[in-house]
């Protein structure tokens, strides 16, 4: 169970989980906590510390001492914990799988299959970075011209500094992971500010790292609300990178966090594609499974399906069908379709719901909606005046719009400020390759719904969904830099062979 056994030191007399500063679980200095809502029950499961700004001054002073003494640890030495790390996440799956059911009612087995690819996250992190971080370059003068060879240059990857880890509620331990490990493996420490809902398994999830071993001070996590701490974490001095996942807080945050390297996800509006030659079994299912599951909270989930008319009546017939099959109901019996997050999160909805009804959607199934429990509702006939078509519901809500052309697909899909991800479904590969080259978005996925992962592969979004790339190889060269050392020769050398 959470916080029992192992994790029994995170919990204070009160009942209320411990924030992690200098290699120790500790109360907050405000005797204040933070509860946590079960979106199943709507009533406060956990509670987390509300920590002071004074408290994140200490521990960040600490993150920078630390990660001084760690960036002169050999790079085998950083991967030997790390594997430990990936070694306990999986051995403690079932307490983090729990806190994952009960703190955003992710459906069980989901739960538990989140914390294994952590672990496989973090050993595949620390054998990437061993690969990496091994080798420099090795340049010469006279490849430039004018220039003799009296200058040997040598570059290596050298740590940032203090990471800043924000990861959101929908994966608050695999999104965590993928920024925590690349930062240690490279040199970095790391201070972690977990989403509210999400934060007890992200405590849960820091105490694997801290059962392997690592040096006090170098990882950090601190909890809170975010209206207390949130900006002054964001602009705080000593953060030499910010890595956060989640929605447009994240403009904000890049608007004031000064001259740091940022790597943000920021949500998405993921357009699938069909065309009149899809094969429109292997589409349907895919639709369904990219927008339905974990109820659409899901960055990379199917947004909006644009249909070429010829083939819409049959595919919307398939997706129907498919649909009927979800099961609703508790996370705990690993329903398809669970309840929303947070209360607000199901109005949010509601209200895309509303606007398209007024404004003449074809219903597919009747709304329904028991607290923040939302049946699954596909939109036909959706029009481009609709909220539906362009906000992003991050529900169990999928509207589809009808299309004479390729490229009017192609426009819709473009026309959004979101540029994450998108998908098509063709047997013609060339058409295919046509349409990714036209979609601006940072991925497309050709006859298969958007996805996140395998983690090592690039993901990255374009406009409002992002700066920079992810995947486990681009987070580490990103929370690095280039140091050059350069050798003068008093006369030109050639290796003569």
């Amino acid at each position: 169970m959470a916080g029992t056994g192992v994790f029994a030191e995170l919990v204070d007399g009160d009942g209320v989980f411990k924030y992690y500063s200098s290699g120790e679980w500790k109360k907050s200095s405000s005797g204040k906590s933070v509860p946590i809502i079960n979106p199943t029950t709507r009533q406060p499961h956990f509670k987390v510390q509300a920590c002071t700004q004074e408290e994140v001054n200490k521990l960040m002073e600490e993150a920078k001492t630390a990660q001084k003494l760690w960036a002169k640890t050999p790079l085998w030495k950083r991967a030997e914990l790390l594997h430990k790390a990936a070694a306990l996440l999986k051995e403690h799956k079932v307490p983090i799988a729990e806190c994952l059911v009960k703190e955003i009612a992710k459906p069980s087995k989901d739960a538990a299959t989140e914390a294994v690819r952590s672990g496989d996250l973090v050993s595949y992190c620390a054998e990437e970075g061993v690969r990496i971080l091994g080798e420099g370059k090795f340049l010469v003068s006279d490849s430039f011209p004018g220039n003799e060879r009296t200058k040997y240059c040598l570059t290596a990857k050298i740590p940032l500094g203090v990471i800043l880890a924000i990861p959101p509620f929908n994966y608050p331990v695999n999104l965590a992971v993928s920024k925590i490990a690349p930062a240690l493996i490279a040199g970095n420490s790391i201070v972690l500010k977990p989403p509210t809902q999400g934060a007890v398994a992200a405590l849960h999830m820091v105490h694997c790292f801290h059962l392997a071993g690592f040096p006090k001070g170098l990882i950090s996590c601190v909890t809170g609300r975010g209206s207390e701490i949130g900006d002054f974490l964001t602009m705080h001095p000593m953060v030499n990178c910010i890595s956060f996942t989640g929605g447009d807080t994240g403009i904000a945050i890049s608007q004031k966090a000064g001259m740091i390297p940022l790597q943000m996800e920021l949500s998405g509006k993921d357009a699938c594609i069909i065309l009149d030659d899809a094969d429109l079994d292997l589409a349907a299912a895919n639709i369904v499974k990219g927008g339905f599951s974990y109820s659409g909270q899901r960055c990379t989930a199917v947004k909006v399906v644009l249909v070429m008319e010829s083939v819409a009546n049959a595919l919307v017939d398939k997706v129907k069908a498919k649909v009927a099959k979800l099961t609703v109901g508790l996370p705990e019996d690993d329903s398809d379709i669970t309840p929303v997050v947070t209360e607000s999160s199901a109005n949010f909805i509601e209200g895309l719901v509303v606007d398209a009804k007024q404004k003449g959607a074809t219903f597919c199934q009747e709304y329904r909606r028991e607290g923040n429990l939302i049946w699954p509702l596909l939109l036909d006939n959706v029009r481009s005046d609709m909220r539906i078509a362009w906000e992003e519901p991050f529900g169990p809500v999928l509207p589809v719009i009808r299309i004479t052309s390729v490229e009017e697909g192609i426009h819709h899909c473009n026309a959004s400020n979101f540029g994450l991800q998108g998908c098509v479904f063709t047997r013609d590969i060339s058409k295919a390759i046509l349409i990714s080259d036209a979609m601006e978005t940072g991925t497309v996925q050709i006859n298969s719904a958007p996805a996140r992962g395998p983690d090592h592969f690039p993901f990255q979004g374009l406009k409002d969904s992002g700066i920079g790339s992810q995947g486990i190889t681009n987070s580490i060269n990103m929370m690095t830099k280039i140091k050059t050392t350069v050798i003068n020769l008093p006369t030109p050398s050639y290796t003569m062979g």
